[in-house]
């Protein structure tokens, strides 16, 4: 078993070291569980045109794939597979997100969780659980509040921030009951 399994990638190309697509080839290549293509900043778009770039590379690698925020065209590309940010999944139309066989959202409480889960979520992302450079000045929810979340729910959690890779963050998530660890900085910067 490799530590892979148990990390979803989650792309930020403002601090990837080579373009996108190529990052993505080589994070691939060493099989993380899933990715999350986030890139929450793009015009719609240019994100499809970065969706039908990543799409192809994900495919090949056997990675699962994720696209994010715009539902429509995670339909219009054929992907199953979309994470929304909790305001934008409350937004939804059911018939539309019934199209999809995995729905996922970002979650910053227990009642949160259960809010997604009515909603529809197959999964949550609860964060950021470690102290990180992409919420900086912010504080760290931390473990009990991960705990919290695993426990309200039962859905797959996924823990995200400041996770970087560590083996022993990684432990720490899974022992207080996620199902997986997100990685974005850890792994746009190899």
């Amino acid at each position: 078993m490799s530590i892979y399994d148990n990390v979803i990638a989650v792309t930020n190309r403002h601090i990837s070291k080579r373009p996108l697509p190529e990052q993505v080839r080589r994070i691939c290549g060493m099989h993380p569980r899933a990715l999350i293509l986030r890139e929450k900043d793009l015009p719609e778009d240019e994100y499809e045109m970065l969706a039908r770039a990543v799409i192809p590379i994900c495919t090949e690698a056997g990675v699962p794939l994720a696209l994010h925020f715009y539902p429509e065209v995670a339909l219009k590309l054929g992907a199953g597979r979309i994470h929304l940010p909790l305001w934008k999944l409350e937004q939804m139309d059911k018939k539309v997100l019934r199209q999809f066989k995995l729905v996922g959202t970002s979650v910053h409480s227990a009642k949160d969780a259960q809010r997604a889960v009515s909603l529809g979520a197959s999964y949550v992302t609860a964060g950021h659980v470690f102290e990180t450079d992409c919420k900086k000045g912010l504080p760290a929810r931390g473990l009990d509040f991960l705990r919290e979340v695993c426990q309200s729910v039962d859905v797959p959690v996924y823990a995200i921030g400041g996770i970087n890779m560590d083996p022993e963050k990684i432990q720490a998530v899974m022992d207080c009951g996620a199902d997986a660890a997100c990685v974005m900085s850890g792994l746009m910067n190899i």
